[in-house]
């Protein structure tokens, strides 16, 4: 790990224009510099860097961050790769902290397996070039398959000699450690010492991680066998866990970016042709379905996902399930269905970049079309079966979070099933019901009250938060004026921006629901009676990339202003209105908790009257009258001037 002392030596030298002029031509714009965004394809440039606040930010596509970020995004690198490359650009010495014995044993494992498996790939590449079995079974195999030699070096294919054990001792003679061997599953170990080649007598394909490391293979057989599988993969390891891998994301991930859309294939040879005709933006789950990882994983550079399937109907209907995966996590989806006979490397080796491109456009439907159409074709004129394909089809509506889209779907789907708007609206809300259900939470009155003791966030609500508006603008608020002083208490004392905020959130037990707001409000906390803190800077230049790149997009935000304050001023979130605008943002988040109470509470009710429990019902009535008068407090707080000890 680099120590902090080292970080802030290299964000320091890393001054935000210098290191973007490397990629980007800027002009001067007032106080700011302006240029084309590196990151999407614009005409009209919106990509401001500013050198007083040490940031930059595209009004485009929305991507900003301080100097590390900006080559993060632009190499397509880790925080801590980003930080040596600026290092070395700057000829900072990195010093990293010394690991603790259990931390550096890990780290040994993890950087042997990952130099075994370097030394295999290397291996593999070499015997395909070089040695006469390599040559006439492997490279002629790929040459079949019409790969070219430099997409076969680009991917780094290889081949394993179809001997016992020629990889392993060839490995053991270089130096190489059997216990990693073993580990990566390169070799097996059976008894009495008994050592053999996994993946003897198969063209490899290795598996490169985002930032290429080669954490995996993959092996096809060439023989016909009916008793030996056609491929074989790397098991899980210390590096490898496959459900957060994509083959093909090393070669891919810039492409993504640029076109803004990713192309999800099956397999690796799927991935290989459709570079070699020009495609680079695409990616394979390997023959697995697909995992909530691999999705983030494609999340980080594209909302835009296109699924490729080629004509095997039983292999999509066992496919599709997964990708109700992709909606959910609120990306665009949509599908090809290639031609009877075609997968995406046949027909990708028939057509050049354009061509494949242009089908693409022409032929792809978004997913619920498709699924739907699909299901119809076995449901018939079966009402059972077609009662099933309208809750199928609902269900997949119904996950999807964005309301807007999910309203465009109904009305699709609607005229697709002959089914009427309305009564899909019923299912959805009842699916949403039964699932809201399932999850209340009994929430008494003095919930907002409770000590101190118990104001750390609970597990139940680290998975997303309601109230993000509300959790950035307080933020906003501490990132930009935490440290300045906001009034003098009855001694005199000077009390900050932040120090007022904290105490107001503690005085009713209030926690961000946001894993990250929560960590930026404890890291606040902690840092801020240090001497010379400045809240900005220790922000925007945090060691964790998540905090730092959340900072330097709250400070070049405006602050969100909540429907019930726009209709009755407008306050510019500029230091001299901090009277108005520190104890706002903290009484609207107030605001917001305690109409969410009373939607639970309301939600509480209707459950106790279904079960016609009168004594719960009661109960109930009397904690929403209590939670009815508070927010008539908040409410006349909002309205009126907030003010009164300044």
């Amino acid at each position: 790990m680099i120590d902090q002392a080292t970080i802030d030596r290299i964000t320091d030298a890393a001054q935000i224009q210098e290191v973007v002029s490397d990629y980007v031509t800027l002009k001067k714009r007032g106080m700011n510099l302006l240029g084309m965004c590196p990151f999407h394809n614009e005409k009209t440039p919106s990509f401001m860097v500013s050198p007083a606040k040490g940031i930059f930010k595209c009004f485009g596509c929305g991507k900003g961050g301080n100097s590390v970020h900006f080559i993060m995004g632009h190499e397509q690198i880790s925080y801590y790769e980003a930080l040596k490359f600026l290092a070395k650009k700057y000829n900072i010495e990195v010093q990293e902290r010394e690991l603790s014995p259990e931390e550096m044993a890990v780290r040994n494992d993890r950087e042997s397996m990952l130099l075994v498996n370097d030394y295999a790939q290397k291996h593999f590449s070499h015997t395909l070039f070089h040695h006469i079995d390599g040559k006439s079974i492997g490279l002629s195999y790929f040459r079949e398959r019409g790969f070219r030699e430099d997409i076969i070096q680009k991917f780094q294919l290889g081949y394993s000699l179809d001997q016992r054990d020629a990889f392993t001792q060839a490995a053991m003679k270089a130096g190489y450690n059997k216990e990693y061997l073993v580990k990566t599953g390169l070799t097996f170990e059976g008894d009495n010492h008994y050592l053999a080649d996994r993946f003897r007598g198969r063209v490899m394909f290795p598996v490169h991680t985002l930032s290429g490391k080669v954490v995996a293979f993959g092996g096809r057989v060439l023989k016909k066998d009916d008793k030996t599988a056609k491929y074989v993969n790397s098991p899980e390891s210390e590096i490898y866990h496959k459900s957060n891998e994509l083959y093909g994301i090393y070669f891919a991930k810039q492409a993504i970016v640029k076109q803004d859309r990713c192309f999800l294939v099956e397999g690796y040879t799927d991935v290989i042709s459709m570079h070699q005709s020009g495609i680079e933006n695409v990616v394979a789950s390997s023959g697995t379905s697909l995992t909530p990882g691999q999705i983030r994983l494609i999340h980080r550079f594209t909302e835009n996902v296109t699924v490729i399937y080629d004509g095997d109907a039983a292999g999509i209907k066992a496919s599709i399930r997964g990708i109700d995966l992709l909606l959910e996590e609120g990306l665009n989806i949509k599908v090809l269905l290639l031609p009877d006979g075609e997968d995406p490397d046949s027909f990708a080796r028939k057509h050049n970049s354009t061509d494949f491109i242009d089908y693409v456009d022409q032929k792809s439907s978004d997913f619920i079309r498709f699924k739907t159409n699909l299901l119809l074709a076995d449901a018939g004129n079966d009402p059972i079966k077609r009662a099933g394909l309208v809750q199928d089809i609902v269900k997949s509506i119904a996950i999807i979070p964005n309301n807007i889209i999910r309203g465009e779907y109904v009305k699709e789907c609607s005229t697709l099933l002959n089914v009427d708007e309305q009564m899909l609206y019923h299912q959805i809300n009842q699916l949403k019901h039964t699932e809201q259900e399932k999850n209340v939470t009994r929430y008494p009155p003095q919930d907002l009250f409770l000590p101190p003791e118990h104001s750390e966030p609970s597990e139940s609500t680290r998975e997303s938060s309601k109230f993000d508006s509300e959790e950035r603008n307080i933020l906003q608020v501490l990132v930009r004026f935490g440290e300045l002083v906001f009034y003098h208490d009855e001694n005199q004392q000077p009390v900050s921006v932040g120090e007022f905020i904290i105490e107001e959130l503690e005085r009713d037990a209030i926690v961000f629901t946001s894993p990250v707001h929560a960590l930026m409000l404890a890291e606040f906390k902690k840092q801020c009676h240090q001497a010379n803190f400045v809240s900005e800077r220790f922000f925007v230049h945090h060691s964790d990339p998540e905090i730092s790149i959340l900072s330097a997009d709250l400070i070049s935000e405006k602050y969100t202003l909540s429907k019930i304050h726009s209709k009755i001023k407008k306050v510019d979130s500029d230091a001299d209105r901090l009277n108005d605008l520190v104890p706002r943002v903290v009484y609207e988040f107030k605001n917001s908790l305690m109409l969410e109470m009373i939607k639970q509470k309301l939600l509480e009710m209707k459950v106790a009257n279904d079960n016609k429990n009168n004594q719960l019902v009661d109960e109930i009535m009397r904690e929403m009258a209590n939670l009815d008068r508070i927010k008539k407090q908040l409410s006349k707080t909002l309205g009126d001037r907030i003010i009164h000890k300044f």
